[in-house]
């Protein structure tokens, strides 16, 4: 039995979908019972930006063999942090003693490496010098240690032995959250309160207008979400990322961070139940609606889609069985129909009337064709409808 164990290896997942356990217990109440924790030991590589082109932050297009636009959920970035969720899976055991560098760190014993400056230095006199906070980019990987390497290959990984020694010392824990103040400060956002509550700093306006221009604090924001949960703050992930999600989607003062909040910041929280709330409450506001990309898959919705094909982007993008020609000329001679122009639209996640949508009606006939049969019947209503008001 010891030789099956010492000789198992850990099969990384190799799908999306197999990265997300969102919505594999969905729960429309999401009570506290259904709340499973992705964390423990047994049971989130740096991010991913490339999968963006530059200067544009919204999920990419690709176009299909029948010309119709899909979006993509990036594979690596659900990789990364599916890993980072459950305790990174691969790495059983310590790789190497670090002497809990990290630790004593931030108990001002020792200096970060390069820079040789300590903890406290950082935290009394790096406050409001922005500048610094931004050009800097040996410091954050001190600041916000993780279970893997970052850019600063000075700084020490954490192992589990020192994040439990860690979480027991209060002078660590409360330089900690010190440096979580500093960062947020830095992003124009102030901590109100031990819960983790957090708005907008007298200065938001500014220091929004630099993040939303400085997208690699994208990449810290992602290690900073990551490090809270490791140090024992898991609880302080869900507000600041309703707040992203509130800023970029609902008052489009960080249109650049759409992607990253829903493509990484989500996925570093632990807990389903909690990550499907803020989905759910992102899936209100995203658009355009159709393509949000991010669940709940159609097939845990029901509706007006089939089993056999999907409308607009599931779950990971993947497309509907291509359309015969006649269905394809069905099709469009259905969409063409006056009886269902601007009144019926169907997406892969709703089967709703929505008007702000109907000019993209068009530009899904062909994915609309893969599931001719269940619209034509709704035309028909649509149809019968029209006539009898005749």
């Amino acid at each position: 039995m010891g030789n099956l164990l010492g000789s198992w290896r850990f099969k990384e997942p190799s799908t999306v979908e197999e990265c997300d356990s969102t919505w594999g217990s969905d729960s429309e109440s999401d009570e506290p019972a259904a709340a499973e924790d992705d964390s423990g030991i047994s049971d989130s590589v740096s991010p991913v930006e490339s999968d963006r082109s530059a200067g544009d932050t919204s999920p990419q297009l690709t176009e299909s063999p029948e010309s119709v636009p899909k979006m993509k959920r990036s594979f690596y970035a659900a990789r990364d942090l599916y890993k980072y969720r459950h305790s990174y899976p691969n790495y059983r055991k310590s790789r190497q003693p670090n002497e809990y560098r990290n630790l004593r760190f931030y108990l001002n014993k020792i200096p970060l490496v390069p820079d040789g400056i300590y903890i406290e230095e950082i935290l009394t006199k790096w406050r409001g010098d922005y500048d610094k906070l931004e050009h800097n980019h040996t410091y954050i990987q001190w600041l916000f240690p993780l279970r893997e390497q970052g850019l600063n290959f000075y700084a020490h990984e954490l192992t589990q032995d020192e994040i439990k020694e860690f979480q027991s010392t209060r002078e660590a824990k409360r330089r900690f959250l010190a440096a979580y103040s500093l960062m947020l400060d830095f992003y124009g956002i102030k901590l109100l309160d031990k819960s983790g509550n957090v708005a907008r700093a007298p200065n938001w306006q500014e220091r929004f207008q630099h993040l939303n221009e400085s997208q690699h604090n994208y990449l810290r924001i992602t290690r900073i979400l990551k490090s809270l949960g490791e140090l024992g703050y898991e609880a302080f992930k869900a507000p600041l990322v309703r707040l992203f999600l509130e800023e970029s989607l609902c008052r489009n003062t960080l249109p650049n961070m759409q992607h990253s909040v829903l493509e990484y910041f989500v996925y570093t929280i632990r807990l389903p139940a909690t990550r499907r709330r803020l989905l759910r409450y992102a899936r209100q506001h995203y658009r355009p609606a159709h393509a949000f990309l991010w669940g709940p898959p159609p097939k845990r919705r029901g509706g007006g889609v089939g089993a056999g094909g999907s409308v607009g982007a599931g779950s990971s993008g993947i497309r509907a069985p291509a359309p015969t020609p006649e269905q394809h000329r069905r099709g469009e001679e259905s969409t063409s129909s006056p009886s269902a122009s601007g009144v019926v639209i169907v997406s892969s996640h709703d089967a709703m009337l929505c008007p702000d949508l109907a000019a993209g009606a068009s530009k899904g006939r062909t994915g609309l064709a893969s599931n001719t049969a269940g619209l034509e019947g709704v035309l028909m209503m649509v149809g019968g409808r029209g006539e009898r008001n005749e």
